[in-house]
């Protein structure tokens, strides 16, 4: 595709001004951590703003008259987006724990019981015309997810096997909820091992988004352009905020 040689050539304009300063390193991780945080979240309908989830995650502070349910997901996604750049550092594929894990921390405030843990009910996704795997399934589809990632980050270009595994994640549907935010900390954790910036989906674009996914079950590509195009807009806030 041809974004992905617009994307690799951002890439190394950002790759020029490598390795940043520690001071630096921890700004944008710190801007990513907001950004992600917010913006994945209020794709799956949490009301907290950016500047109410920055003030959670920074001062500690609760909102007044917003669900407690939505400061939790904040606090969640925001220790598994820490543990995410733990697992950039491994440089390892994904293996079954390391996602339980991932969405142990995102769900645990929610409901400990579930947390970390494969689905044992039905689950169905509203306005869509697939059926999920029902749950005695999920052990052995997600056996098989994790034993493919080698494959196609091997076949792949790194934007294609990101989106990829994003989509067939979310196909699988391992958890009662939080799939969503767990499929995009995968494709971001596999961004960041593979050099590029994170990619984030503003909520505006929910609509597209889904309508992408949903025809992703007959044909990925338009996913996948999708994608790309929110990597690409990533990269170009990122270069503006290192030219600054």
């Amino acid at each position: 595709m041809k974004i992905f040689d617009e994307i690799d050539v951002l890439q190394k304009e950002i790759d020029a001004f490598r390795p940043l300063s520690k001071h630096l390193f921890r700004e944008f991780k710190e801007y990513y951590r907001i950004g992600l945080t917010y913006t994945s979240n209020a794709l799956e309908g949490n009301s907290l703003t950016e500047t109410e989830t920055k003030v959670i995650l920074e001062d500690g502070i609760t909102i007044g008259g917003k669900p407690i349910k939505d400061y939790y997901e904040a606090l969640g996604h925001s220790e598994a987006y820490d543990f995410m750049y733990q697992l950039v550092k491994k440089k390892a594929f994904l293996t079954e724990g390391s996602i339980k894990k991932l969405h142990k921390l995102f769900y645990k405030r929610i409901s400990e019981k579930e947390a970390g843990k494969y689905r044992k009910e039905r689950v169905f996704i509203s306005g869509s015309q697939y059926s999920l795997p029902i749950p005695e399934k999920v052990p052995l589809l997600m056996e098989k997810f994790v034993g493919r990632l080698e494959e196609l980050a091997k076949n792949y270009h790194p934007v294609e096997y990101a989106a990829l595994v994003h989509k067939e994640f979310v196909f699988i549907h391992p958890f009662i909820d939080g799939n969503g935010r767990v499929a995009r900390l995968l494709m971001n954790l596999i961004f960041l091992q593979k050099g590029y910036v994170i990619a984030l989906i503003p909520p505006v674009l929910r609509g597209e988004y889904i309508q992408k996914i949903e025809k992703a079950h007959t044909d990925h590509r338009d996913f996948v352009r999708f994608i790309a195009r929110a990597l690409k807009e990533t990269q170009k806030d990122y270069l503006r905020l290192l030219k600054g």
